[in-house]
């Protein structure tokens, strides 16, 4: 199993501070999310219906003519190695969301990590090329028409250009909604990062109709549940809360970076929902901030931190706080 973010029940019991003590900056998660209203109870003792409006609130809302959902973009990063076929090796455009290279790995696919500046030369050699846009961890966004000249590249080979958009919802200039459809290509989608809904767990793949044919056999009947289809169903239909939101979410954003560099962590990268700066010694920097029950997330390869948003004044107030008294010792290997 990968490391994810989150898991705070595991953080309480190892640093001894109570779960409703933390303060969870590990998940990029819209701290802010859609503010689900109570459900009708009879939604629980149904199987989900299809025709219940959710097609049609994400068909509008992503610009397409046809999708499908899932549970959550996680169940299709599982499902697409599974169901590719064909020979050759996977490129994933790193460093990015693990999930990925994992999956392709597990399906029994030769994967290797591809740096920005080893792409050019290596994209002969790859039959999928799978790129996290905007990237989690680093947000650093591909344009839209480079995409689509690596698209055209590998489709002309019978490849496949896999794009992953969980961070796309604020800022949706690059995305490449309005050419799905085209021969290989395949966009993901996902609730949980802009909507804050990540525990209903609902993502969307939009790619040839052949291949969501394919892909939604595989997954079987009834793949999203059917209080999620509801929750879903609103919140991509709430238009004046998801324009408020993306201008509200930029906002944070650039607070978040000018705090950070306030106290010398000045971000490499990051997006509306998260902050990423590069570190010697990342694991010591979440020590420092765990201790005060300021859950952070840190990585290896190559050794950064991302920071989320604070949800609420009293949090903002909280993380400036423990920024303020970061240890020398700790500063010093920053």
């Amino acid at each position: 199993m990968l490391e994810h973010g989150g898991d705070l029940r595991a953080y309480a019991r190892r640093y001894g501070i109570p779960l409703e003590r933390w303060l969870d900056l590990s998940t990029g998660i819209n701290p802010d999310g859609w503010p689900v209203p109570a459900l009708d109870a009879a939604c629980w003792q149904r199987l989900p219906e299809l025709e219940d409006g959710l097609e049609e609130a994400a068909r509008d809302y992503y610009g397409v003519t046809s999708l499908l959902p899932a549970a959550g973009s996680q169940a299709l990063i599982q499902a697409l190695p599974r169901l590719w076929n064909k020979r050759g090796t996977v490129g994933v455009l790193s460093p990015a969301y693990a999930e990925h290279e994992q999956a392709w790995r597990m399906a029994g696919h030769t994967v290797v990590r591809v740096a920005d500046e080893e792409l050019t030369g290596a994209l002969e050699h790859l039959s999928v090329l799978v790129v996290v846009n905007p990237n989690n961890p680093t947000g650093r966004v591909v344009p839209r028409r480079q995409l689509l000249a690596w698209r055209e590249l590998l489709a002309a080979r019978g490849g496949l250009l896999l794009v992953d958009e969980a961070f796309m919802d604020v800022d949706p200039a690059q995305s490449l909604m309005t050419h799905v459809g085209r021969p290989g290509l395949a966009v993901l989608r996902s609730l949980g990062k802009f909507f804050g809904l990540a525990g209903a767990r609902v993502g969307f793949l939009m790619a040839e109709a052949a291949w969501m044919e394919q892909v939604q056999h595989y997954l079987g009947p009834w793949s999203v549940p059917g209080p999620s289809r509801m929750v879903a169903a609103g919140a991509l239909a709430d238009r004046r809360w998801i324009e408020r939101s993306r201008v509200e979410l930029k906002e944070q954003g650039l607070r978040l970076r000018m705090l950070m560099s306030q106290y010398g962590l000045t971000p490499d990268g990051g997006t509306a929902l998260f902050q990423w700066r590069r570190l010697a010694d990342s694991a010591a920097l979440r020590h420092s901030l765990a201790e005060h029950g300021v859950l952070i997330r840190a990585f290896e390869d190559p050794s950064s931190v991302r920071f989320g948003l604070p949800g609420g004044e009293g949090a903002w107030q909280r993380l400036e706080r423990v920024l303020s008294e970061i240890p020398d010792g700790v500063k010093r290997a920053l």
